[in-house]
């Protein structure tokens, strides 16, 4: 059960506070992996910025020591010195340590970390709190880095956390808030917001938690290892997911509501059929009791396995929707469009820079 403790703001000048929104798909997950999204010309990710937050605050301390603690989980690590932190075989809040070994500030201090995602929920939270701790990071250890670096170096550092590739699509909603197209293409990766009312995207759809906590990269990796061995279904599958992820794009763009049931059902028919374990009985349970309510398509977030589901419902459908998830042991997330990404209190910064 995850403590109840929350972030403060800084009343400390010199504190640092970053926070960052998690996210919901849409289309396109897993093609955001290198190199898969190099054999489907024109892939694209296309997902929402949620107003479920990641935070982090660093408080400088006097002397050398470092305090590391996540008030949701309830993990801390203490040590006396940088050298020790590095010196450290296991940490108990690891993704603040390898992210601390990276940046390595001259100071003591206490970094406190928060996040409002259930654990596992498949909306990106640890990439979003990569995305607020490195920024934070970087700030407190005097280093300007431009927010695209910033993207890049989380998204390494989760690959070492996890050990297992990590996408891209993830940190973007993280950094920029908003509903985005992440365009993936041979000469780099690109995001690019969807001009539409945030309003629109709030009271279309809904987002649940399973309650079943699932791992990204571990469904994340039996499917890419499927892919690049040469699995004609799986290769076949991402072209179609490819092609519908670029029909979605155009979709949202153009409100065209229709069209995004259309897709989110055929998205979801075939990432289920992937690999073992992407949909469960519980998902496809509670994915049927939604529609009996209201909900009119519906898919996981991520990789599947676990974690969280979104929905497009019928207008005014929200509450009985919402019943319908808990009469059946899930539980409603409170889904808004975070119209803001990352954000800062505390010492200087250019915005674009951390």
């Amino acid at each position: 059960m995850k403590a109840q403790a929350h972030i403060s703001y800084p009343t400390d000048s010199d504190q640092i506070f970053a926070q960052s929104p998690c996210r919901a798909d849409l289309a396109g997950s897993t093609l955001d992996l290198w190199p898969l999204y190099l054999f489907h010309p024109g892939s694209v990710t296309v997902n929402v910025a949620v107003n479920i937050l990641t935070t982090c605050k660093i408080t400088p301390r006097r002397g050398q020591a470092i305090h590391l603690k996540s008030l949701d989980t309830g993990r801390e690590d203490r040590f006396a010195s940088l050298g020790a932190l590095m010196a450290a075989k296991k940490y108990r809040h690891a993704l603040a340590a390898y992210l601390v070994r990276f940046f390595q500030p001259k100071q003591g201090f206490l970094l406190e970390s928060h996040s409002e995602s259930p654990a596992g929920a498949g909306i990106s939270g640890s990439s979003a709190m990569m995305i607020c701790t490195s920024a934070a990071l970087a700030r407190f250890a005097g280093r300007a880095i431009d927010i695209e670096q910033i993207r890049v170096i989380a998204q390494n550092i989760e690959a070492q956390l996890i050990r297992v590739p990590t996408g891209c699509q993830d940190y973007y909603p993280a950094i920029y808030g908003g509903v985005n197209a992440i365009h993936l293409a041979p000469d780099g990766i690109r995001c690019e917001p969807i001009a539409i009312p945030a309003e629109e995207v709030d009271k279309r759809f809904v987002l649940f938690y399973t309650g079943a906590p699932r791992q990204s990269g571990i469904n994340n990796w039996e499917v890419f290892k499927q892919h690049i061995n040469g699995d004609k279904h799986v290769i076949r599958n991402f072209a179609e997911i490819s092609r519908i992820a670029q029909a979605m794009h155009r979709a949202v763009a153009t409100l065209k509501w229709d069209d995004v049931e259309r897709l989110l059902r055929e998205e979801w028919k075939l990432r289920r059929t992937n690999a073992p374990g992407i949909t469960t009985p519980l998902i496809d349970k509670l994915i049927a009791a939604a529609r009996q309510q209201g909900a009119r398509a519906a898919k996981v977030c991520g990789a599947g396995g676990g974690g969280c589901v979104i929905a497009l419902i019928d207008e005014g459908s929200r509450e009985r929707v919402h019943e319908a998830i808990r009469k059946n042991d899930g539980r409603p997330l409170d889904f808004h469009v975070a119209r803001q990404g990352l954000r800062f209190h505390g010492p200087v910064g250019a915005s674009r820079q951390a």
